[in-house]
């Protein structure tokens, strides 16, 4: 861990005005994740009392400036407002994208800053968080832009790993934008992530066809002859362990996803309906590619159940495990890679 101490561990709240704060309470009501992490919650006190006290939880936590004053063992609250913002537990209102945004604004700014080793995102509504300064279909798009790097949503458990070729994207949309050197960029960001932030030495990667039965030589399509195929060719060649196309139907129910590190979907649903399916609650969402770590927990902002206690936390409290474990991978695999092989005096 960093110099010995807890990571630092940035939180944006999310949504008000769903399940997003009480996941995170919930999560470090355990004293014990303090002995992991400094969890810093970028909102406000006024916020995180009303919560607390409409969840009837009693935990206790500091309020604090900046992130730079967050006290190790603890759970930090930086005030990044000082309004006092309508919570309608429930209910999709503009306000309540707003103080999402707020909220995000500042942990990204101390990501970047270094006052938080990573991050992780509560839910936030994709709809309502819309403005002028956020334009995006989530935060994945979001942080590629802010952190200045080629995203990759990585939807990752202990067992399973399924990163997105195309991700918030209409599907009459997803065959054009399918290209031999998208398909390289996210097959090479899979395989370095599975390499720098999950220790797998000589990853193996399945990637799933297009179309249906992968195109039934051009019968239903010809995009997994004419781009999947001689894309996933040229990356063997290479020397990495790439396979596909697969057809997607049957995969994951014929269990072939147990022969891989990590799967490569052609587009949103076909990789994320079998992954919340079979990680019941555990998953991870991981925005691989970028200089930092952001992991976020597997579902949105459930307004339906938000403000009556029933939310189960155990997707956030993964997220945070997750962001800790790839952050010490990381910092390990620097470690392993720097050049042990320095002169001294001339000589080797």
């Amino acid at each position: 861990m960093k110099n010995g101490e807890n990571i630092r561990l940035g939180i944006s709240i999310g949504d008000l005005n769903g399940i997003g704060c009480e996941v995170i309470l919930k999560t470090f009501e355990d004293p014990r994740m303090l002995e992991f992490c400094t969890p810093v919650i970028f909102a406000s006190t006024k916020v995180i009392n009303y919560q607390r006290k409409m969840l009837g939880m009693n935990i206790a936590y500091n309020g604090v400036d900046t992130a730079a004053k967050a006290v190790i063992g603890k759970l930090n609250v930086v005030n990044v407002w000082k309004q006092t913002p309508n919570i309608e537990p429930g209910k999709e209102t503009e306000e309540g994208g707003t103080y999402a945004l707020l909220s995000l604004k500042a942990a990204v700014e101390a990501l970047k800053n270094d006052e938080v080793d990573v991050l992780v995102t509560a839910p936030i509504n994709k709809h309502n968080i819309q403005s002028e300064e956020f334009k995006f279909p989530g935060h994945t798009d979001y942080l590629a832009q802010e952190l200045e790097g080629q995203a990759l949503m990585f939807m990752v458990t202990e067992d399973l790993k399924v990163g997105l070729l195309t991700d918030h994207l209409p599907v009459k949309e997803v065959s054009d934008a399918i290209t031999p050197e998208l398909v390289e960029a996210k097959i090479n960001k899979i395989y370095e992530s599975l390499i720098k932030d999950f220790r797998v030495r000589k990853p193996k990667i399945a990637v799933l066809g297009i179309n249906p039965h992968t195109g039934d030589n051009g019968v239903i399509g010809t995009e997994d002859d004419q781009v999947l195929r001689p894309t996933i060719a040229k990356l063997k060649e290479s020397g990495k362990l790439i396979y596909g196309p697969y057809a997607a139907d049957s995969f994951f129910g014929s269990g072939s996803h147990h022969n891989f590190d990590a799967i490569l979907a052609s587009y949103h649903d076909q990789g994320l309906i079998p992954f919340k399916t079979l990680s019941f609650g555990k998953g991870v969402n991981y925005t691989a590619g970028l200089s930092k770590v952001r992991t976020s927990p597997d579902h949105g902002t459930a307004y339906e159940i938000a403000g009556k206690g029933e939310a189960n936390h155990s997707s956030f409290a993964e997220a945070v495990f997750t962001a800790l474990r790839i952050y010490n991978n990381r910092e390990e695999y620097k470690e392993l890679t720097k050049n042990p092989l320095k002169k001294s005096s001339g000589k080797l």
